[in-house]
């Protein structure tokens, strides 16, 4: 962490509780800026896998299945 996060941070932890909420959730929403061509193409990839799937060129398998095989149950 540089030094100016660092002050930032101190400060930040002199604020009252509610300040601090209120500063978190304005940077974690900071971070989530929407991305709408990004968003294009996982539409794209989900609609070229759903069809594929129809096609019968890919298969599925039930969650569980696979969260057992991962050890995840």
């Amino acid at each position: 962490m540089t030094e100016a996060a660092k002050k930032i941070f101190h400060d930040a932890m002199n604020l009252p509780s509610i300040e601090r909420a209120s500063l978190i959730e304005e940077l974690l929403s900071s971070m989530d800026k929407p991305d709408f061509e990004l968003d294009k193409l996982w539409v794209k990839e989900a609609e070229d896998r759903l069809a594929a799937y129809r096609r019968g060129e890919i298969e599925s398998f039930p969650a569980n299945e696979i969260f057992a095989e991962l050890g995840r149950t």
